[in-house]
């Protein structure tokens, strides 16, 4: 399995709890404290920073003839603001270069390995990228980008029939991301998270969902 985006939070819990269960894992990170993290884990650890244009088509080289049952697309950043002021330009980039540009990347590059082995391949999004419901403007740039996150996802789907592509909601979690308030612990958002994996079938092919598996009616 690959988990990109895994030094730490999220991407790096999911490494730990794989590894925990002896399946073999490669992981990517963008610097070498993270790999060394990965690598005490048990890992395969490879260098990738999503927003490098040539990063994507590296990964791939190095995962030739790989078949890869389970994917998760992790790599995400935050930014700040809301609509009462125009976004800062390079929060923006940052966040869209990150949160889509380097999904869709990852996607085009590695959806045929997951296909090749009729895997599973799951993109860390956010419930703030419903456009359903939507509460308020805050952190509307992050909004924006897993909205677009999603609809890569979902448009994406029909190009890998062999394949299932989901968008997950991990909750809001205590993480750098989410914060020291936020209310479910990164132990417990994974857990979930690897379960509602497990459980994927055809039906769930191009859909959001929650951590616990519930599907969202809107987006």
């Amino acid at each position: 399995m690959l988990v990109i985006g895994a030094s730490r939070g999220i991407g790096l819990e999911f490494v730990r709890q794989y590894r925990g269960d002896w399946d073999r894992v490669i992981a990517t990170a963008r610097d070498d404290a993270g790999l060394a993290r990965l690598e005490d884990l048990g890992a395969r650890a490879l260098r990738l920073d999503v927003t490098d244009p040539q990063g994507a088509a590296g990964l791939r080289a190095q995962l030739e003839g790989e078949k890869l049952d389970i994917a998760i697309y992790v790599a995400g950043v935050y930014a700040k603001g809301d609509a009462t002021s125009e976004p800062v330009p390079e929060e923006f980039d940052r966040a869209m270069h990150t949160n889509v540009l380097g999904a869709m990347r990852a996607l085009a590059r590695i959806a045929p390995l997951v296909e090749a082995a009729q895997g599973r391949f799951a993109f860390i999004s956010s419930e703030m990228g419903r456009i359903g419901e939507v509460a308020s403007s805050h952190g509307w740039t992050y909004r924006a980008s897993k909205a677009a996150l999603n609809m890569a996802v979902a448009s994406a789907q029909g190009n890998y029939p062999r394949a299932t592509l989901v968008a997950i909601n991990p909750g809001w979690v205590r993480t750098d991301l989410g914060g020291a308030g936020a209310p479910l612990e990164v132990e417990r958002s994974v857990a979930a998270m690897r379960q509602t994996l497990a459980g994927l079938t055809r039906r769930h092919r191009g859909a959001f969902l929650n951590y616990d598996g519930r599907r969202y009616k809107t987006w």
